[in-house]
């Protein structure tokens, strides 16, 4: 007995079904494309706009608020373990946090880990091996919604705040050095 698929993309012929496919992979293909061309050329925050407050848990259980930073030039960096661009980018958020501490600068890494499948005890040990000298705190859905509204993030998202609490800058994947710059222009 043979079974019989009812989907209407699969013919009977073996040869429109292969072309189906990669008809498909070709179409998904090009929408990726043009999905990560848009995320990309979305880089800055259009207004100075008031950073949305928050409270989150650091790996060790403690209540972070930003607001507790105000007067200091804050990086929020969205990101996750599993992530290739996210892990690039932590020794240049390791050496900026070591060079621009003593003039104001915090650096907070907000992971997008699973708790379930990342545990604090896995973070911790992640820190570790990385050298990373910054505090890292678990994301929750509210802040996710204040950052991106209705978006997917895409990740590492960095949102670069000033003394007063205002985004300046909203810099998107990585991109060796635009970091650095968007903060020698806040402290000058």
């Amino acid at each position: 007995m043979r079974i019989r698929s009812i989907c209407p993309l699969e013919r009977k012929n073996q040869g429109d079904t292969v072309m189906t496919r990669k008809t498909m992979v070709y179409v998904g293909c090009v929408f990726m494309a043009l999905l990560l061309l848009n995320v990309g050329c979305q880089s800055k925050v259009d207004a100075l706009q008031t950073a949305p407050d928050f409270s989150l848990k650091d790996v060790n259980g403690n209540d972070i608020t930003l607001s507790q930073f105000k007067g200091r030039i804050v990086v929020l960096d969205f990101w996750a373990t599993w992530c290739p661009p996210c892990r690039m980018s932590i020794p240049e958020l390791t050496r900026l946090q070591k060079e621009f501490r003593s003039q104001g600068l915090v650096v907070i890494g907000v992971s997008l880990d699973d708790p379930v499948q990342a545990s604090n005890l896995f973070l911790k040990a992640f820190m570790e091996k990385f050298d990373m000298n910054y505090k890292v705190l678990r994301y929750d859905m509210k802040v996710m919604k204040d950052y991106f509204g209705a978006d997917n993030p895409a990740i590492p998202t960095m949102f670069v705040i000033d003394r007063d609490g205002k985004i300046r800058n909203k810099i998107v994947g990585y991109r060796h050095g635009m970091l650095k710059k968007s903060i020698e222009a806040l402290l000058q």
